[in-house]
């Protein structure tokens, strides 16, 4: 089977085939002027190449300082910044006490490390711990359950990982058996975790196995079988292990680690959490990270959790400190603006090292076709790709092979990437929180980054919430209104070559899946050689030979097209439609009454009971030949 080409290669043939065309309009263009020099000015206004649209006054801004007639500050009372305190969340009573004052002069010498664990620290590049680790490594190392609670990119990572291996190398195991569990919310998460873990115990003989969706599940059980020292999964696939490989159990778990808490409650693995504590060791350290800290969090730590340790770093609503935040308004009427305007941030502005974040899996598919046309090398991330391919465009945007990676909120969590410079919001998210770990992937561990969320009228109320909490300057990033409508009107003279690559990958997928079903047809006339298979077989091959030479109808087919095209303003409005949907189912759950969260007793199985075999069931039963004798003789 031949392999799909890649959608890269379909926007490049369509670029070629545009520019050819292009050049040959250039061609009449010099004709016609020759003939008549009144037609000179329409004979410019072409089609405008992205190399046309950049201008030299505007294009390149320093990364450093900025031009203030790019920006206007807002008005007083949204630039009005409220200092939230260091502790806005009150302890409940579950929490035995709290210790969110740690030694700021503690290093990592300090900490009774092994040299093991010391060397890999060096190797890594690590020179001072982050808060949360100066707050998380001592107590971890005393065995106590922590419920630690800071913002994304503060290296929480490490903050768990070290005082695990540290306590697994002081403590040798005696059986071949998994003693470490860490549960993350998503693949991408705890590949980066298993990675981290790696990296930490290179100088030590301590095992490490990632279970999680997407990957093959054979080799995993075999790792499994093999007894892993510290175990990386998502809730989903390691119930399926527990249900599917026998020899594997969660009763040896000394340490269980819940980071991204708030995510998996998102994702609805709450009850699943639940079977898997339920499952682990009744006596085992219990460390539970989370980003925000909610009431659903709050009432998984008092289940999971048993005299923990509070320890708060941040506010639920705290971007990294030397995050500058940047707003683009959206006037009413002009939402069909927003691709234009994110082609002039990426192409003028923010060529590299830039995440954008969209709502739909599918505006992300279309933002990457636009990009590619327009020159800008992109990839995308989102729950369509399979495995393979989301680590791949992982991979091309950590190597700096691509400039932008169009994601959702898949690649919201967790993931840490060196080098992002730039966070774009296409639409605001739906909640703050969501914002939040959106605007996290960039300004992580002390360095700086920079955030620009397009803000549109219904989005306003979430834009004066966030900028209540900032605790440093908002500024408002001004587009000129000429730039916009240079980008708009050469977006609507590419948008039949976005078509045409939609199209293109539709009939890769539908001759994709002929070939497939050739090659299984192919498979079972050699294994069930008859006459009726091979009649089947020979239809699709005719079948498929048709639709290779049926380069006429595909062409029609191209040329009409089925679907109506949809403008930019509707694609604005379904962005926006999706995630007002969101806020209201979100809005409905919260509506419902709250069940009791107490732990359901488990209750044994009532004794079946033994009954006696009748008198009836006994002579039909009985087959001895004494009793045959009786019965022919009546």
């Amino acid at each position: 089977v031949r392999k799909r080409r890649k959608l890269e290669v379909s926007v490049e043939e369509i670029r070629s085939v545009a520019a050819a065309d292009a050049e040959e309009g250039d061609a009449d263009e010099e004709d016609d002027e020759e003939e008549d020099d009144d037609d000179e000015e329409d004979g410019d206004d072409g089609d405008v190449k992205p190399a046309q649209v950049e201008e030299p006054g505007e294009s390149e801004d320093d990364e450093d300082e900025f031009d203030s007639a790019d920006e206007e500050v807002l008005t007083k009372f949204l630039t009005q910044c409220v200092c939230v305190p260091a502790c806005v969340w009150q302890a409940p009573d579950c929490f035995y006490e709290d210790a969110s004052n740690y030694d700021e002069k503690l290093m990592f010498q300090d900490m009774n490390l092994s040299r093991p664990l010391l060397k890999a620290i060096s190797t890594m590049g690590f020179r001072e711990p982050t808060p949360v680790q100066k707050a998380c490594i001592p107590l971890g190392l005393l065995g106590r359950d922590l419920c630690a609670c800071a913002a994304t990119g503060t290296g929480k990572t490490a903050a768990f990982m070290l005082p695990v291996l540290e306590r697994l190398l002081y403590k040798p195991k005696e059986t071949q058996v998994t003693r470490v569990l860490v549960l993350v919310p998503t693949r991408e998460l705890g590949i980066q975790v298993h990675s981290v873990a790696r990296q930490l115990a290179q100088f030590t003989p301590i095992s490490t196995c990632l279970a999680v969706g997407g990957l093959d599940v054979k080799s995993q059980e075999a790792a499994l079988r093999c007894g892993p020292d510290v175990l990386i999964a998502t809730p989903g696939r390691l119930i399926d292990h527990l249900h599917n490989t026998p020899s594997f159990q969660l009763t040896n778990i000394e340490i269980l680690i819940l980071d991204e808490a708030d995510r998996m409650l998102d994702e609805y693995f709450e009850e699943q959490m639940k079977e898997i504590i339920r499952m682990c060791a009744y006596q085992r350290q219990t460390m539970l990270f989370s980003a925000t800290m909610s009431d659903e969090v709050k009432d998984l730590a008092s289940v999971s959790l048993k005299q923990p340790i509070r320890i708060f770093v941040n506010s639920n609503t705290d971007v990294a400190p030397f995050l500058r935040q940047e707003f683009v308004r959206i006037r009413p009427n002009r939402e069909g603006d927003r691709e234009a305007i994110v082609a002039a941030l990426v192409t003028r502005t923010f060529q590299d090292h830039v995440m954008l974040f969209t709502q739909t899996k599918k505006q992300a598919h279309r933002l990457h076709i636009l990009l590619g046309l327009l020159g800008v090398k992109a990839a995308e991330l989102h729950g369509n790709l399979s495995q393979t391919q989301r680590l791949e465009n992982l991979r091309r945007f950590k190597d700096e092979q691509i400039d932008i990676l169009v994601a959702t909120d898949v690649a919201a969590r967790g993931l840490d990437i060196a080098g992002v410079k730039t966070v774009i919001n296409f639409t605001m998210p739906n909640t703050v929180k969501h914002y939040v770990h959106r605007v996290g992937r960039t300004a992580r561990a002390g360095r700086a980054g920079r955030s620009v969320s397009l803000v549109g009228e219904t989005e306003r109320r979430m834009l004066k919430d966030i900028v209540k909490t900032a605790r440093n300057t908002v500024k408002a990033r001004v587009i000129p209104t000429d730039v916009v409508v240079r980008f708009a009107s050469h977006i609507r003279a590419i948008e039949k070559d976005v078509y045409a690559v939609m199209r293109l990958e539709r009939e890769e997928r539908e001759m994709a899946a002929s070939e497939a079903q050739v090659c299984v047809l192919s498979r079972v006339l050699n294994m069930y050689v008859t006459w009726t298979l091979r009649v089947l077989v020979s239809k699709a091959l005719q079948d498929f030979d048709l639709a290779l030479r049926g380069k006429k109808k595909r062409e029609k087919f191209l040329k009409d097209g089925k679907k109506k095209e949809m403008t930019a303003e509707d694609r604005a409005q379904m962005e926006l439609l999706k995630s007002q949907m969101y806020a209201e189912r979100a809005a409905k759950r919260e509506r419902r009454p709250q069940r009791a969260r107490a732990m359901p007793e488990e209750t044994a199985a009532p004794k079946a009971k033994s009954t006696k075999n009748s008198v009836f069931d006994k002579e039909l039963t009985n087959t001895s030949s004494k009793v045959l004798k009786q019965f022919r003789a009546g």
